[in-house]
């Protein structure tokens, strides 16, 4: 049992479903009923639909996080990670971000850890590399792309130019295609206040092992999403992969190899490969198996849902689709949040569960400022968008789905002041190493550098025997 005199609801991972589950269940817990213990390596959220544009510059990074203390003042909330869960004795292992690993032992459990990026083994990808998974990586990528502008603009070397005016983007999801949409977007608009760079000299490669993109929308937006991007001068290359990317030298499977200082990765998700020391039951992919209420197959006090989780998706059962998951997205994760906390209570005071069910209500996907694709689904009825009026529906979306509305009215905000200023260009990429000019200044002189100077007294001896 728990070291409180109150139970313990341990929800691991501050996600989308971490945050979401615990905002549930803190509001309908009774006062002090139970303890809420959040823990996540780090101390905020992050809407991840909103990264592309948040690494386009057209929403300030810091209105893409929600803090978790500030949303969860009631729950306890760990810096850290959960390294293994002993569920003979219910005690999760903690190890914070300094300082020696401890227990923490609970009485119910929310398993709501993501997912991580998936990747293979290929060569040079863990160093060229660039991710987008988190906000991180969305900041570093845009300041990247602009320093790549800032080096051709100012270099002579013709292959040195190139390489940097060369961006690969692998994989050909909701990720991939809209963060290409947004980069190229954002280069295109930077290249007017640089003299020697225009878009004609940038190359833009989408590369995708499928046969298509955008699968979440259908085909025939998807085939529109391939056409726009192409004619906005993106090389699109379908069932095909890459093979190495050793040094920035991109070998696809195609046969095609250049040159790239940029290599952004969004191929795909997979669960939080932690999830194997937990020692709870998981699907084919890694996923932990649960049930249509969302308790894990075998328990009466873990739940698990969003990203890592593999939710029985009720309502396409019903429709005749055989073994249907809930597919990986913000809508469901959202949902399946609201539904997972209520079942903690309800579980918690020895009520029946309550299955998840939600119909699919479409996708929206942004392709950079004004263009877009969308699908809404009413009941039988499927209602295809594209152009301006889709990227109105994905912004009105994710808008209204970003938690809080602090976050809301800044995101909000940011649009609307976009429409009356123009796009910051500018690249910090100081940021990722600030110590280091002042590292320079401070650091000591090498031993060799310095010159022996006199002391001020044994000066003025010396120059007085000068004169004398």
């Amino acid at each position: 049992m728990s070291t409180t005199e109150r139970p313990r609801i341990l929800v691991v991972g501050g996600g989308y479903v971490g945050l979401y589950a615990a905002r549930r269940i803190l509001k309908k817990m009774r006062y002090g009923e139970a303890t809420v213990t959040v823990v996540d390596p780090r101390s905020y959220m992050t809407y991840q639909p909103f990264l592309p544009e948040a690494a386009a510059g057209s929403i300030s990074p810091r209105h893409v996080v929600v803090p978790l203390r500030r949303v969860l003042p009631k729950a306890e909330v760990l810096t850290g990670r959960v390294t293994t869960i002993d569920q003979d004795r219910k005690v999760a292992h903690i190890a914070p971000l300094v300082g020696e690993a401890y227990e923490l032992p609970f009485d119910y459990l929310v398993i709501a850890m993501g997912a991580v990026s998936r990747t293979f083994p290929i060569p040079g990808l863990a160093e060229q590399g660039i991710g987008m998974k988190g906000i991180e990586e969305a900041i570093g990528l845009r300041n990247h792309v602009l320093e790549q502008l800032d080096k051709a603009d100012s270099t002579n070397d013709d292959e040195v130019r190139r390489k940097a005016l060369t961006f690969v983007f692998v994989g050909g999801g909701f990720a991939g295609a809209e963060t290409i949409g947004e980069v190229e977007d954002m280069a295109r608009d930077a290249a007017k206040y640089y003299t020697n760079v225009s878009r004609e000299d940038m190359r833009f490669i989408l590369v995708d092992a499928a046969d298509k993109i955008l699968p979440e929308v259908g085909p025939k937006l998807g085939a529109y999403g391939k056409e726009h991007l192409e004619s906005r001068g993106v090389e699109v290359y379908l069932s095909t992969s890459m093979d190495s990317c050793v040094d920035g030298h991109v070998v696809l499977k195609n046969g095609l190899e250049v040159d790239s200082n940029t290599i952004v990765w969004t191929a795909g998700v997979k669960p939080n490969p932690v999830l194997s020391r937990f020692g709870l039951p998981l699907g084919p992919r890694g996923h932990v198996d649960t049930q249509p209420t969302l308790q894990v197959q075998g328990s009466d006090y873990i739940w698990a849902a969003g990203d890592n989780a593999q939710v029985p998706d009720v309502a396409a059962r019903k429709a005749g689709v055989e073994n249907a998951w809930c597919p990986p997205n913000a809508q469901h994760a959202l949902r399946q949040a609201r539904v997972l906390g209520d079942n903690v209570i309800s579980g918690m005071r020895g009520f029946p569960q309550k299955e998840y069910s939600h119909a699919n209500k479409g996708a929206v996907a942004g392709l950079g400022l004004h263009k877009g694709v969308a699908m809404i689904v009413m009941g039988k009825m499927k209602i295809k968008l594209k152009g301006r009026l889709a990227w109105y529906m994905h912004r009105s979306y994710h808008g209204f789905a970003m938690p809080t509305w602090n976050r809301k009215i800044r995101v909000f905000a940011d649009w609307t002041l976009a429409m009356f200023l123009k796009r910051e260009v500018v690249s910090l990429g100081a940021i990722e190493t600030p110590r280091e000019e002042f590292y320079e200044a401070a650091k000591p002189a090498p031993a060799s550098a310095v010159r022996a100077e006199p002391a001020p007294a044994a000066k003025k001896t010396e120059e007085k025997a000068k004169a004398s």
